[in-house]
C-alpha cells in the first residue's frame, strides 16, 4: 500500500473537470486506505514553522511552568498533558509523548459550556502570548482546510455540498501540539499506540523526523514519510460510522524517536458540533445494504472515547 496524494487546489478549482477528477481519487483513498496525503492546502510554510518553533518552545519550559495549566486540571480537556497521561492502544504501553491541546475558547458562562461542560469552555492557554498567537492562527487555517476537505468529502458521496460543513456552527474541533522525546530505555518503542482516531477526519501536520506508521489492509505497518508541507489525513470513526463503513478508519502509530532525537507533530482532529446527529448518510444505505449502526450525537460518542484513553477521565 502506498499513501496517496491529494491535491486541495484541485480539489476547489474553477474546473469542474479536474475538480470532479480529483474528488474521484478522493473518494477511492477514503473508501480503500483511509489515509492520503494532502498538499496545496494554502497554509504558508512560515506559519508551518512558526508552530514548530512555538511547539519547541514550550515544551522545553520546565515541568512546573507546564503543569500550571494541566490538562487534569481542566473538566473540558484543555492543556497540557504529562509523558505517559494518555494511552491509545489498551492492551498496550502507555504512550510516549507529551501534549498540548486547544479548542473553540468559550466562556464559563456560555450556554454550550453550561449543558456540556466536559466538551465546551475556555482554553487553558499557554503563558507566552506568541505562542498563543500563532496557535489560534494556525487553528483557524486548518479549519478552513477542514472545511473544503468535508465539502468535497459531501460530493463524492453524492451529497449536499454542506452535508458536513453545516455541522460545525458550534464544533469541538481540537488542535494538539505533540513532543515525543527520546525514551530513556529501550524495552519497547511505543511513542503512540496503535489506534483508529475516534472523530471524522484528522490533518496533520508532521516534522521531517518521521515515525508515523499506518497499518495496511495485510496488516502491514506502512511507514508515512514526511511530505514538505503536506498534512497527513486520515478518516475518523465517527465518519466510518457516519458512511455506514464505506469510509475507512484505519489504525496507525508512532514509533518512539532514536536516541537524542526528539520528534514534533501538530493533529488537528476535526469533530462536529456536540448534538450534530450521526446517522447513516443516504447514499451509505440501500435495502440489501441496511445502516450497521444506531443515530448517535457526536458529542456522547467523542467523550466516551476520551473516557476510554484518559484514565484520570473515569467516572467523569
Amino acid at each position: 500500500m502506498s499513501i496517496p496524494l491529494i491535491d486541495l487546489a484541485k480539489l476547489t478549482h474553477a474546473s469542474k473537470d479536474i475538480r470532479q477528477t480529483e474528488i474521484s481519487a478522493l473518494d477511492k483513498a477514503c473508501r480503500e486506505i483511509g489515509f492520503f496525503y494532502l498538499v496545496n492546502t494554502g497554509i504558508s510554510t512560515e506559519l508551518m514553522t512558526a508552530l514548530m518553533t512555538q511547539a519547541k518552545r514550550f515544551f522545553a519550559l520546565p515541568q512546573e511552568d507546564k503543569k500550571a495549566i494541566d490538562i487534569k486540571s481542566c473538566v473540558n480537556h484543555r492543556g497540557y498533558g504529562s509523558i505517559g497521561e494518555e494511552q491509545l492502544d489498551e492492551v498496550g504501553h502507555s504512550d510516549w509523548k507529551e501534549t498540548f491541546d486547544m479548542a473553540l475558547d468559550l466562556p464559563s458562562d456560555h450556554p454550550l459550556a453550561a449543558k456540556y461542560p466536559t466538551m465546551y469552555g475556555p482554553n487553558q492557554n499557554p503563558s507566552d502570548p506568541q505562542t498563543v498567537e500563532v496557535l489560534q492562527e494556525y487553528y483557524v487555517q486548518a479549519f478552513e482546510v477542514a472545511q473544503k476537505l468535508l465539502t468535497a468529502m459531501a460530493t463524492a458521496l453524492k451529497l449536499e455540498e454542506d452535508f458536513f460543513t453545516r455541522c460545525f456552527k458550534d464544533h469541538v474541533t481540537v488542535l494538539r501540539m505533540i513532543h515525543y522525546p527520546p525514551r530513556p530505555s529501550q524495552d519497547h518503542d511505543n511513542g503512540a499506540g496503535a489506534h483508529t482516531d475516534y472523530g471524522c477526519v484528522t490533518l496533520l501536520l508532521q516534522d521531517h523526523i518521521g515515525g508515523l506508521q499506518v497499518k495496511n489492509r495485510n496488516e502491514e505497518w506502512v511507514d508515512a514519510t514526511p511530505i514538505k508541507d503536506a498534512l497527513v489525513v486520515n478518516i475518523g470513526d465517527l465518519m466510518q460510522r457516519w458512511t455506514n463503513d464505506e469510509y475507512v478508519s484505519t489504525a496507525h502509530r508512532v514509533r518512539a524517536s532514536q536516541e537524542d532525537v526528539h520528534r514534533y507533530s501538530f493533529p488537528f482532529f476535526v469533530e462536529p458540533d456536540y448534538e450534530t446527529e450521526v446517522a447513516c448518510v443516504p447514499s451509505c444505505m440501500a435495502a440489501d445494504k441496511p445502516a450497521k449502526y444506531e443515530p448517535i450525537l457526536s458529542g456522547d460518542w467523542i467523550q466516551s472515547r476520551f473516557d476510554a484513553t484518559y484514565a484520570y477521565r473515569e467516572g467523569k
